[in-house]
């Protein structure tokens, strides 16, 4: 049996032994970027976020391991929850503090068991049972796992889907004209018409790595992502500090695209890729120009995927207008470890339902794909 140990700072544990438990096709679970948060001043507790990773330990050797945060609130997590949490205090009970495994602030799939083997996966999920157990923790959520984790989980684990919308190079695309040949009449010619505004009103597109990015650069992109959550009346938390750590540590994962007119930066969309994805992630503007959103944060993504050779694009969460440019229904996973027996059993069947309605759902946008019908 592995050795457990809770980790209160991803410090304490060298990158070079986290990293070996992840092919390293997935920015987020990298050491750079989970350490880069809790570094520079994007983790607080304060904001319901206090890291306590749980790892396995073969002598000094690290074996497997798992994001972990105690949350004291949902924030940030895209994973909702909220009739949980209420009707615990209709009960009188506490469902904060909770445990969360996953990628704070990242609605993005990926791996969330980091093991060397199946044998070490199920003592990792053990772990975070017992952990929460210790801890007086009312659950454990594992948020935007892979479909291969899936076989890990037995049946105390409850299982929940959503819906995101993503792009797939399904056909062999290597360039834009073969994407949109491959729509009907309809959805082509409005993307044509969207990209023939932002270029008649003058705006060109820069697309740079973090290794190619100027400090004038980055700061532009979190003065665009800062402007976006004032606007939303939201706090925002990723530092400036955050962004200079991924450029440094990195580069070759961050991608930055500026839209420029005038001379002047007047939009920018914050993307990181992976193995064979890129994933948009932020953006913002300070200028109000017809269709300059869609160029910014989709098209641009689509062309530096095709460029590139990249498979996929996953531009965030939520967004039925995405379906009408290309990006299609795709099904996101959780999974869900409940303390309390009663409680556990009720919300079994409460994601039941919740399943069926998010299939039926994803049914009838699929029927909406803008491509041609084979």
């Amino acid at each position: 049996m592995p050795t457990l140990r809770v980790i209160d700072a991803l410090s304490e544990i060298p990158a070079s032994q986290w990293d070996t438990l992840h092919d390293g096709t997935h920015p987020f679970v990298s050491h750079a970027f989970l350490h880069g948060l809790e570094a520079h001043g994007c983790l607080r507790p304060d904001w319901g976020w206090t890291p306590r990773h749980v790892t396995l330990w073969e002598g000094g050797t690290l074996v497997a391991a798992a994001p972990n945060y105690v949350k004291r609130n949902s924030h940030g997590e895209f994973v909702f929850d909220h009739a949980w949490a209420h009707a615990y205090a209709q009960h009188g009970m506490d469902y904060f503090p909770k445990l969360l495994c996953a990628v704070p602030y990242s609605p993005v799939t990926g791996p969330r068991l980091l093991a060397r083997d199946p044998a070490s996966r199920q003592f990792l999920l053990e772990a975070l049972a017992a952990t929460a157990a210790a801890d007086g923790a009312s659950s454990v959520h594992v948020n935007f796992h892979r479909e291969g984790e899936d076989d890990a989980f037995d049946e105390a684990w409850l299982r929940r889907i959503d819906v995101q919308y993503h792009w797939r190079n399904t056909a062999g695309w290597t360039a834009f004209d073969d994407f949109l040949a491959a729509m009907d009449h309809k959805h082509r010619k409005n993307i044509r018409q969207e990209r023939r505004k932002v270029a008649e009103a003058g705006v060109r597109f820069r697309v740079v790595h973090g290794d190619e990015a100027s400090k004038g650069d980055i700061a532009a992109m979190h003065g665009f992502y800062l402007q976006t959550f004032a606007e939303y009346g939201n706090s925002p938390a990723l530092t400036l500090a955050f962004l200079q750590h991924l450029a440094r540590t990195t580069p070759r994962n961050l991608v930055l695209v500026f839209a420029e007119h005038g001379g002047q930066q007047i939009a920018g969309a914050l993307c990181l890729r992976g193995g064979d994805t890129l994933y948009g992630r932020y953006w913002g503007s300070h200028a109000t120009l017809p269709g300059l959103h869609f160029e910014t944060c989709y098209y641009q993504g689509i062309e530096y995927c095709l460029r590139e050779g990249l498979r996929a694009f996953e531009p965030g969460a939520q967004g039925e207008h995405k379906i009408a440019r290309g990006f299609l229904p795709t099904l996101v996973r959780s999974r869900h470890w409940i303390a309390h027996p009663g409680f556990r059993e009720a919300l079994r069947a409460w994601c039941g339902d919740e399943s069926e309605s998010v299939r039926r759902y994803a049914g009838l946008l699929t029927a909406r794909s803008p491509f041609r019908k084979p």
